[in-house]
Protein backbone atom coordinates (compact mmCIF):
# COMPACT_ATOMS: atom_id res chain seq x y z
CA UNK A 1 0.00 0.00 0.00
CA UNK A 2 3.33 2.47 0.85
CA UNK A 3 3.70 2.67 -2.90
CA UNK A 4 0.08 3.43 -3.64
CA UNK A 5 -1.02 7.18 -3.22
CA UNK A 6 -4.20 7.07 -4.44
CA UNK A 7 -7.38 6.97 -1.75
CA UNK A 8 -9.59 5.20 -3.76
CA UNK A 9 -9.28 1.88 -4.99
CA UNK A 10 -11.05 -1.40 -6.12
CA UNK A 11 -11.02 -5.32 -5.33
CA UNK A 12 -12.84 -7.61 -7.03
CA UNK A 13 -13.79 -11.18 -5.39
CA UNK A 14 -15.16 -13.78 -7.95
CA UNK A 15 -16.88 -16.71 -6.46
CA UNK A 16 -16.26 -19.51 -8.75
CA UNK A 17 -18.34 -22.47 -9.50
CA UNK A 18 -18.60 -25.37 -7.31
CA UNK A 19 -16.36 -28.18 -8.76
CA UNK A 20 -19.37 -30.18 -9.63
CA UNK A 21 -21.33 -27.80 -11.71
CA UNK A 22 -22.07 -28.67 -15.21
CA UNK A 23 -19.23 -27.28 -17.70
CA UNK A 24 -21.70 -24.22 -18.85
CA UNK A 25 -22.20 -23.13 -15.15
CA UNK A 26 -18.48 -23.22 -15.08
CA UNK A 27 -18.15 -21.59 -18.32
CA UNK A 28 -20.71 -18.84 -17.69
CA UNK A 29 -19.30 -18.22 -14.05
CA UNK A 30 -15.69 -17.71 -15.98
CA UNK A 31 -17.08 -15.10 -18.79
CA UNK A 32 -19.04 -13.40 -16.00
CA UNK A 33 -15.56 -12.92 -14.08
CA UNK A 34 -14.08 -11.63 -17.08
CA UNK A 35 -16.88 -9.08 -18.11
CA UNK A 36 -17.13 -7.29 -14.73
CA UNK A 37 -13.42 -7.24 -14.14
CA UNK A 38 -13.01 -5.24 -17.73
CA UNK A 39 -15.05 -2.85 -16.26
CA UNK A 40 -13.36 -2.07 -13.36
CA UNK A 41 -9.49 -2.48 -14.80
CA UNK A 42 -9.84 -2.93 -18.58
CA UNK A 43 -8.67 0.30 -20.39
CA UNK A 44 -10.29 4.05 -19.54
CA UNK A 45 -12.88 1.90 -16.71
CA UNK A 46 -13.51 2.53 -13.04
CA UNK A 47 -10.18 2.26 -11.22
CA UNK A 48 -8.23 4.41 -14.18
CA UNK A 49 -10.79 7.34 -13.20
CA UNK A 50 -10.45 6.91 -9.34
CA UNK A 51 -6.71 7.02 -9.37
CA UNK A 52 -6.47 11.25 -10.14
CA UNK A 53 -7.51 11.65 -6.08
CA UNK A 54 -4.39 11.14 -3.85
CA UNK A 55 -4.42 10.19 -0.04
CA UNK A 56 -2.03 13.26 0.97
CA UNK A 57 -4.54 15.75 0.07
CA UNK A 58 -7.18 14.25 2.51
CA UNK A 59 -5.00 14.61 5.65
CA UNK A 60 -3.48 11.79 7.22
CA UNK A 61 -6.12 9.59 8.90
CA UNK A 62 -7.51 7.77 5.97
CA UNK A 63 -4.94 6.45 3.42
CA UNK A 64 -7.52 4.36 1.24
CA UNK A 65 -11.44 3.75 0.61
CA UNK A 66 -11.17 0.35 -1.13
CA UNK A 67 -14.65 -0.10 -3.31
CA UNK A 68 -14.74 -4.49 -2.84
CA UNK A 69 -16.71 -5.81 -5.67
CA UNK A 70 -18.53 -9.14 -5.10
CA UNK A 71 -19.38 -10.88 -7.69
CA UNK A 72 -22.16 -13.95 -7.33
CA UNK A 73 -20.82 -14.14 -3.95
CA UNK A 74 -22.53 -17.43 -2.43
CA UNK A 75 -25.34 -16.52 0.67
CA UNK A 76 -23.53 -16.99 3.33
CA UNK A 77 -20.52 -14.18 2.08
CA UNK A 78 -23.39 -11.97 1.00
CA UNK A 79 -25.14 -12.34 4.06
CA UNK A 80 -22.02 -11.45 6.81
CA UNK A 81 -21.09 -8.29 3.85
CA UNK A 82 -21.68 -5.30 5.97
CA UNK A 83 -23.03 -1.52 4.28
CA UNK A 84 -19.76 0.02 5.08
CA UNK A 85 -16.79 -1.75 6.71
CA UNK A 86 -15.70 -0.21 10.44
CA UNK A 87 -12.14 1.81 9.87
CA UNK A 88 -9.37 0.12 10.13
CA UNK A 89 -7.17 2.21 11.79
CA UNK A 90 -3.92 0.53 11.91
CA UNK A 91 -3.88 0.18 7.99
CA UNK A 92 -5.68 3.44 7.89
CA UNK A 93 -8.15 1.91 5.62
CA UNK A 94 -11.98 1.21 4.83
CA UNK A 95 -13.59 -1.09 2.88
CA UNK A 96 -17.41 -0.44 1.07
CA UNK A 97 -18.50 -3.73 -0.48
CA UNK A 98 -20.68 -3.88 -3.52
CA UNK A 99 -22.42 -7.22 -5.15
CA UNK A 100 -22.70 -7.96 -8.63
CA UNK A 101 -25.17 -10.60 -9.66
CA UNK A 102 -26.96 -11.51 -12.40
CA UNK A 103 -30.06 -9.60 -11.15
CA UNK A 104 -28.34 -5.99 -10.73
CA UNK A 105 -25.57 -6.18 -13.34
CA UNK A 106 -25.66 -8.88 -15.78
CA UNK A 107 -28.78 -8.87 -16.84
CA UNK A 108 -28.57 -5.01 -17.84
CA UNK A 109 -27.76 -3.05 -21.17
CA UNK A 110 -24.12 -1.52 -21.30
CA UNK A 111 -25.83 2.14 -20.05
CA UNK A 112 -27.71 0.15 -17.16
CA UNK A 113 -24.23 -1.43 -15.84
CA UNK A 114 -22.40 1.81 -15.93
CA UNK A 115 -25.09 3.70 -14.18
CA UNK A 116 -24.97 0.82 -11.72
CA UNK A 117 -21.67 1.45 -10.78
CA UNK A 118 -21.79 5.05 -10.56
CA UNK A 119 -24.97 4.94 -8.26
CA UNK A 120 -23.50 1.91 -6.10
CA UNK A 121 -20.28 4.14 -5.82
CA UNK A 122 -22.04 7.11 -5.18
CA UNK A 123 -24.11 5.34 -2.42
CA UNK A 124 -21.19 4.30 -0.92
CA UNK A 125 -19.87 7.86 -0.63
CA UNK A 126 -22.76 8.84 1.29
CA UNK A 127 -22.49 5.99 3.34
CA UNK A 128 -18.77 7.19 4.26
CA UNK A 129 -20.11 10.89 4.84
CA UNK A 130 -22.68 10.38 6.97
CA UNK A 131 -20.06 7.35 8.62
CA UNK A 132 -17.50 10.45 9.34
CA UNK A 133 -20.08 12.72 10.14
CA UNK A 134 -21.29 10.77 13.21
CA UNK A 135 -17.94 9.93 14.83
CA UNK A 136 -16.62 13.51 14.18
CA UNK A 137 -19.97 14.40 15.97
CA UNK A 138 -19.44 12.18 18.72
CA UNK A 139 -15.70 12.59 18.72
CA UNK A 140 -16.33 16.33 19.30
CA UNK A 141 -18.70 15.90 22.19
CA UNK A 142 -16.17 13.94 24.16
CA UNK A 143 -13.62 16.67 23.81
Amino acid sequence: MSENTNILSCYVSITQAYPDADQRTKDLVTEQGRLFRGYIFGEKRLSGALKILSHKDYGKDLILVLFQFYVNPILMVEQSLKEIENYRKNEKFIGMPIIINNKNFFSRSEEERNKFLKNSILQKMDVLAEVVKQKTGSKNRTT
